[in-house]
């Protein structure tokens, strides 16, 4: 059967929920950044990594996302069919990619944009990442006025935006309240039972 890499809390935790939602058979295996089981998939070291039955394997949360909606068309999670509501699709999978998950790199690793030890520099970067993350959270909240989910049906596209919107909650001190739409939607995606199953998964891992 199918087998996601996944390291908990990452993105990867967005193709673990989509997965679950397929209901189709799954193996979920986790793996340590920098571990040889990780290197051995993918020598880029990331997650999440795809393996299907015959050994093809596929990386970039976006690219696995996307092929796991047309695998399985029956769980109806590619956000519609016609021309420009693939494009839609397309459009906020590329947000997700280059624009919102991004902006937490600061977060997460201040040491790449600066040369500087001192602790206020490293401040300073993190704060320029959190400004950038909130630009994005309100554009986001924005496009959700008078919607429950990013396509207008549950999609891939709110399962890739999950594990962004646990990081701004965690990471921003003001957390998501600010942007109740965005929080709207964590609070759906979050008491989804299949969500629950994978997210208890991810941290008993």
């Amino acid at each position: 059967m199918p087998t996601l890499f996944y390291h908990a809390g990452a993105c990867s935790l967005a193709p673990h929920i989509v997965l679950e939602w397929t209901q189709a058979p799954y193996e979920a295996v986790a793996v340590e950044f920098g571990s040889a089981e990780l290197l051995a998939v993918n020598p880029a070291g990331a997650v999440p990594v795809l393996r299907e039955d015959d050994g093809w394997i596929l990386t970039q949360a976006g690219a696995i996302l996307h092929h796991l909606a047309r695998k399985h068309p029956e769980a109806d999670l590619g956000g519609g069919d016609d021309l420009r509501a693939q494009a839609e699709l397309d459009r906020w999978s590329s947000f997700f990619t280059g624009d919102l998950h991004p902006a937490f790199f600061p977060l997460f690793t201040p040491q790449r944009y600066t040369t500087s030890r001192d602790k206020a520099d490293r401040e300073a970067v993190q704060e320029a990442g959190r400004k950038l993350v909130r630009k994005r959270l309100a554009l986001l909240d924005a496009h959700l006025d008078g919607r429950d989910w990013i396509l207008g049906r549950r999609s891939v596209i709110d399962a890739y935006a999950f594990p962004m919107l646990r990081w701004a909650a965690k990471l921003l001190p003001e957390g998501t309240q600010g942007w109740a739409n965005v929080q709207a939607l964590h609070d759906r995606i979050a008491a989804d039972p299949a969500v629950q199953t994978v997210l208890a998964r991810e941290e008993g891992a």
